[in-house]
């Protein structure tokens, strides 16, 4: 499905667009090699491509922002328009893309307050409608217009299937919660101009609603200033009781310029692990931090929620992943390489709704080609093979792109590569997760899914533990996975504070031109103090980074990691059963594939019960063929193996 929905948008721009030929039988090969890569796992496409690439999300909805991984959008301008940005920030959201936001347009707008009596207001039973139901509420209160009494009868009640985008209707009660939470932040700031504080609020309560309302699993990332004690302190809930409940949808991080006091931030890091920081100038000034400035990227103004991509005020950004350790070689490799590219290229063809990010889109192309797997790959290859790897790689992504963009008649990608934390799909692939190091050989991971998730009883049954997620106990639940990552792999607990800056500054320098994703653990007794003369020596060396304090009870309930015992693994291991394979019922509604966004004449169909890549009358993809030629491949490997 997925190879099919990516050939079926090249064609469809090639042919309508680009109005260049389109070979067949090239496609067809072309289309061969990416499914056998995918197969085995050399490259993955991100979670939201397995989920919504070739889906009626886009032939039908036309939602291609729904690939997309991230977004940013920026409050400076709250005193022309200060809805934007937050209403962006909750579409976006609503189709899963995880969207950073910085703080400074406080004292840019007035909060007033609503007049009376109040206006009814029926909310549709759309993701628009919702959105526009925080547009009209924050109008009140910029405007100073009727407060609204929102009728919420036409939202379907929970429990409903969602045939577009799977999974169960939350309700309207998320909606409701949202509403009256906002609603209780404005009035505070009421007859002010808007605060740092307010902006985060707003952000992080959306983040909350759509985190809430159901199967989204949406990120934040909030930029402030780096001495502001308001930013700094939004995470103190001793300070700030009241944001306990909703403060944890962000990231919260500090935008930082070389040469600074690193003292004062440092110490707040001890304490949460926050704030991350993020040297803007660098971001604008470098692709790769090897000592070149292009400043290619000067209109950057800030990133993703774990900072991986340097992002333009309403730009969003595909991620696609390889795993350098899962490749036979070198040119194995760069094969890989060139189909990621070719996945992650073809999503930016895809419009979006939003008139402005379209634009930037189009005029960047960017992409984060990441890499996932370093741990393995260095204890199995080592450092200098992997840079021999990475300089090799990167030289032949951008020759690539070159010529793709050629062949497609669009921009080059103004940035390419990047290095994400990853999760769920490092995971799919047995890789350890970006450049981190596992928590140790035997570790729990948990995983986030919606309480009516199908998957939840399939997993209960196989003997998982399942428990409430910590603030979201009514619609969330967390699922404990043992793992075990084999012997030779050093944990995080032998890899000092200073190896993982020096491992995040060598990817930084031999392959991320946009950024890279790493989350530094420390001893707070041992290397806490140290934290800010790192900084002072990485600030050449790094666009951005993050630190989580180590402590035997873990920084924060729930955990995404957490070290075990051997005999705890197997403890947890003999509860556990083989989990059932899923069926055709399973997967994502298949419809005709009809794609509007590109062209309203030209249509391609599929057979209703195979996942085929066709043209007209004759089927130019077949999966089936594809596994048993992937299998033979390996057959014969295997055997010269043996044979030598």
């Amino acid at each position: 499905r997925v190879v099919q929905g990516v050939y079926e948008i090249q064609k469809g721009f090639i042919l309508k667009v680009a109005q260049q030929e389109w070979d067949e039988a090239r496609a067809q090969k072309s289309a061969q090699e990416m499914f056998h890569r995918m197969f085995y796992m050399k490259f993955l496409p991100p979670g939201r491509g397995l989920w919504a690439m070739g889906t009626a999300i886009l032939r039908e909805k036309g939602l291609g922002a729904a690939l997309n991984n991230c977004a940013f959008c920026s409050t400076e301008n709250l005193d022309t328009n200060p809805t934007a940005p937050f209403c962006f920030l909750m579409d976006a959201c609503m189709l899963g893309v995880g969207v950073g936001f910085d703080t400074i347009g406080a004292g840019k707008a007035t909060v007033n307050r609503p007049t009376e009596p109040a206006q009814k207001y029926v909310i549709p039973d759309t993701r628009e409608g919702w959105v526009e139901s925080l547009r009209v509420m924050l109008d009140s209160y910029f405007k100073g217009t009727a407060a609204l009494d929102f009728d919420y009868t036409q939202i379907r009640p929970a429990g409903q299937i969602l045939k577009t985008f799977g999974g169960m209707s939350s309700g309207p009660e998320p909606l409701m919660d949202m509403h009256v939470a906002v609603r209780k932040v404005l009035d505070k700031n009421a007859g002010e101009r808007i605060s740092v504080t307010t902006i985060v609020d707003i952000m992080n309560l959306v983040g909350k609603c759509v985190v809430s309302g159901n199967i989204r699993r949406s990120a934040e990332i909030a930029f402030g200033n780096a001495t502001s004690d308001e930013f700094l302190d939004l995470k103190n809930y001793e300070t700030n009781p009241d944001r306990a409940a909703y403060g944890w949808t962000s990231n919260n991080s500090v935008f930082v310029n070389c040469g600074m006091d690193y003292t004062k931030a440092s110490e707040r890091i001890q304490q949460n692990g926050e704030p991350g920081f993020a040297w803007l100038d660098n971001m604008k000034a470098f692709s790769r931090m090897n000592g070149k400035a292009d400043h290619k990227d000067h209109k950057v103004r800030g990133g993703n929620p774990c900072l991986e991509q340097s992002l333009e005020h309403m730009e969003l950004c595909c991620l696609v992943e390889t795993f350098p350790f899962r490749n036979e070689g070198l040119r194995d490799y760069k094969r890989t390489l060139k189909f990621a590219l070719l996945y992650a290229k073809t999503v930016t063809l895809i419009p979006v709704h939003w008139p402005e990010t379209r634009e930037v889109m189009a005029r960047n192309r960017r992409i984060g080609c990441s890499v996932s797997g370093v741990a393995q790959f260095i204890t199995k290859r080592g450092l200098h093979t992997l840079q021999a790897w990475l300089e090799s790689g990167y030289r032949h992504i951008k020759s690539t792109d070159k010529a793709l963009s050629a062949w497609l008649r669009v921009a080059e990608s103004v940035k390419l590569t990047s290095v994400k934390p990853s999760g769920t799909i490092s995971l799919l692939a047995g890789a350890t997760p970006g450049l981190h190091y596992p928590e140790s050989r035997f570790y729990i991971r948990r995983v986030r899914l919606a309480n009516d998730s199908p998957l939840l009883s399939g997993l209960r049954d196989a003997g998982y533990t399942i428990e409430p997620c910590v603030g979201c106990e009514k619609t969330t639940a967390v699922v404990e996975v043992p793992v075990d990552v084999g012997e030779g792999i050093r944990s995080c607990k032998e890899v000092t504070m200073w190896e993982q800056l020096c491992l995040a500054a060598f990817m930084q320098r031999h392959w991320a031109d946009n950024q890279v994703s790493a989350t530094v653990s420390f001893i707070p007794d041992k290397e806490g103090s140290q934290i800010a003369y790192a900084l002072q020596y990485f600030q050449y060396q790094l666009k951005g980074i993050s630190f989580l304090p180590k402590h035997d009870y873990g920084a924060f309930a729930q955990m995404p990691y957490e070290e075990i015992t051997e005999a705890k693994y197997h403890e947890e291991m003999k509860h556990i059963k083989e989990l059932h394979e899923s069926t055709e019922n399973d997967l994502p509604p298949r419809t005709k594939s009809q794609l509007d966004f590109l062209s309203e004449q030209q249509e391609f169909t599929t057979h209703k019960q195979e996942d085929s890549y066709c043209d007209g009358a004759s089927c130019l993809f077949n999966p089936a063929a594809a596994k048993q030629a992937a299998k033979e491949a390996a057959e014969a490997k295997a055997a010269a193996e043996a044979s030598s």
